[in-house]
């Protein structure tokens, strides 16, 4: 699994990395939204105090996660709320199915979720012969549209979220006090999901839990200000049950799944479990220098925040995130941007540890470190070669490893240690 992945990622990326027209695309984008970002930074009093604060409340969440999550349901419940846990990705969709044909549902809408996509729940509702109102589709199909058949489409598409069954959002923080989802987007096809139809399904992991209600007015600009820049979203809803009885409006039934899908797998490892800390914000992805040169297309993760590529938390084998390990160039640009000051330098390397620990990586690349090792503990052996034997082994035995893109380094006549030599003997 974990050479396939590595395989698909080097040719996918190598097919990005040298496309002039999509590095102008990549390089206007990431201007534009460094430029955003600095200026939404700057309306915080003190942004590293509110980073440190936001990683503090994430890890008092992660060691106590049991007990917030059944505060949560608890508290959801009490509102009429209906809690569902989900094992891993088919349990979660077989729970959809149940609660579809409970109701007879025969139309979804379906806002923008990276949780769905990480259970491919789109592509599977497809097999259930699902009609699917779905605001992504527009977004795609809108690049060639003009104005005014825009507007159309999205008068249509905003007149058939009003016909549909169910509705299924994410969730971007679950708030266990008050038992309570947050949602935040730009767009607004989340409150179109969550309002007009009957039934309301959040798919939410089991990772976004804080405890207050009174946390959000940290991490609401947090996710703002390092996700697209702004001071704070278009749209920020709380959603804390069904429709009450002096209520106008809201769904009659709503239900919260909470997805484990090897969420817990990543909890029990000490060391890498800060992953789960992490919020989506995409700031991570624009100071990435593996980013800036190869884009999302080419992770093999639904989410495209470089934290879920190093530890995607969804995954249950070490094998599957091996390879995202070895992309990230440990610059430590990830960890100076974080909203949560997540150490991605570290992540990176405790998972390269673990795939040479696990047997991961192939006999070859063992028996070349091993060999590299060795020589380079032993400096006769280094200067016992000139620079020309040296060169002829780099064009001979390195040239494919280097790539074509890339020029072969020019090794001086003399190593360094024989250069400091001769100059001190003068």
């Amino acid at each position: 699994m974990a050479q396939n992945v590595a395989e698909k990622f080097l040719k996918d990326s190598a097919a990005k990395s040298f496309h002039q027209r999509h590095r102008e695309i990549i390089n206007t984008n990431i201007d534009k939204y460094n430029t955003a970002f600095e200026r939404g930074k700057s309306k915080f009093f003190n942004l590293e105090n509110s980073r440190k604060k936001a990683n503090i409340i994430k890890w008092k969440v992660m060691e106590n996660l049991d007990r917030y999550l059944l505060d949560f349901e608890s508290n959801f419940q009490k509102r009429g709320g209906k809690v569902i846990w989900a094992n891993d990705a088919e349990e979660a969709r077989q729970e959809i199915v149940k609660i579809m044909e409970r109701h007879q549902a025969q139309c979804v809408a379906k806002s923008k979720s990276m949780v769905a996509e990480e259970i491919a729940l789109h592509h599977f509702l497809k097999t259930q012969n699902v009609d699917i109102f779905d605001y992504t589709s527009l977004d795609t199909s809108a690049e060639s549209l003009t104005d005014e058949q825009e507007i159309e489409a999205q008068k249509l598409l905003r007149e058939q979220y009003t016909m549909a069954d169910i509705g299924i959002t994410a969730a971007n923080f679950i708030i266990a006090d008050t038992g309570s989802i947050a949602i935040t987007d730009n767009e607004g096809n989340a409150r179109l999901s969550a309002t007009f139809p009957k039934i309301h399904i959040a798919l939410v992991g089991i990772e976004k839990v804080i405890p207050s209600i009174n946390d959000l007015d940290l991490f609401w600009p947090l996710l703002a200000s390092h996700g697209t820049g702004q001071n704070l979203t278009v749209y920020n809803t709380v959603l804390s049950g069904p429709r009450q009885p002096h209520e106008t409006d809201g769904p009659e039934e709503m239900y919260v799944i909470l997805l484990d899908n090897g969420r817990s797998n990543l909890l029990i490892k000490n060391d890498q479990r800060q992953a789960l800390y992490c919020i989506c914000g995409e700031v991570c992805l624009s100071t990435c220098p593996t980013y800036q040169n190869i884009p999302d297309q080419a992770y093999d993760t639904s989410y495209h925040t470089l934290i879920n590529s190093l530890v995607p938390a969804r995954l249950n084998s070490i094998s599957e995130f091996k390879h995202p390990a070895y992309v990230s160039p440990l610059s430590g640009d990830g960890l100076d941007a974080c909203a949560i000051g997540i150490d991605y330098r570290r992540l990176a390397l405790l998972n390269r540890r673990d795939s040479v620990q696990h047997s991961l990586i192939s006999k070859t690349d063992k028996r070349t470190w091993k060999l590299f090792t060795y020589i380079m503990l032993r400096r006769r052996l280094i200067d016992f070669f000139g620079g020309k034997t040296k060169n002829f082994f780099l064009r001979n035995f390195f040239k494919k490893t280097w790539q074509k893109y890339g020029e072969l380094p020019k090794l001086a006549d003399k190593s360094f240690s024989k250069q400091w030599k001769e100059q001190n003997k003068e």
